[in-house]
């Protein structure tokens, strides 16, 4: 499908950053990018809070404006600007949705946005603290330790770790597993 003059005109207006071009642009993409993210979680049986479809949308729009437009300049017109920017839009999704499960995996979601109950005895809810976590992965090996930091908190794939450190790509899920199993016996531990 070739590029509508109407979209032709407003990444025209955006690259030359007229006054309005950008607010018009979001009002008539912003459907598509909610939908993307909607499909992106329901694809992956995650479940989003309406604050998290709120930051992956900024998110998108971010990368959309990031180096003065980049991701507009970089469009060529070989398909329709719903087409591109619902590719662009997956792929800021699907980083964005995996970066999430991964911080929840450690927690720090929760310890980020609950609120601290009160029990019986009025005492708070302990909450995990940035230094409770490297207190924790202190007990773990150094490199098991930079492994999961860089995995965890660096958002780098097993091939990034691998060639930072050093060592075999195949050899990172391993020790994840391996690092993981010991962070929730330390956890435990503490807890128990």
């Amino acid at each position: 499908m070739p590029l509508r003059e109407i979209d032709r005109q407003l990444i025209d207006r955006c690259l030359r950053k007229e006054p309005g071009a950008w607010n018009d642009f979001v009002d008539r993409y912003m459907g598509l990018i909610y939908h993307v993210i909607h499909h992106v979680s329901h694809a992956r049986s995650i479940v989003l809070s309406p604050a998290d479809i709120e930051d992956i949308a900024a998110e998108i729009f971010l990368e959309i404006v990031d180096e003065d437009y980049a991701a507009l300049r970089r469009f060529k017109g070989a398909s329709s600007l719903p087409t591109y920017l619902t590719v662009v839009a997956r792929r800021i999704c699907v980083k964005e949705v995996i970066k999430r499960h991964r911080e929840a995996e450690l927690g720090h979601i929760q310890a980020h946005r609950s609120s601290v109950d009160e029990d019986a005895s009025g005492e708070a809810e302990a909450i995990a603290t940035a230094e409770e976590v490297e207190r924790m992965l202190e007990t773990l090996p150094e490199r098991d330790a930079e492994v999961v930091r860089l995995y965890h908190l660096k958002y780098l794939n097993y091939r990034q770790i691998g060639k930072q450190l050093g060592i075999p790509e195949n050899s990172v899920g391993p020790i994840l597993a391996k690092a993981r199993k010991r962070l929730r016996r330390t956890a435990e531990q503490r807890t128990g």
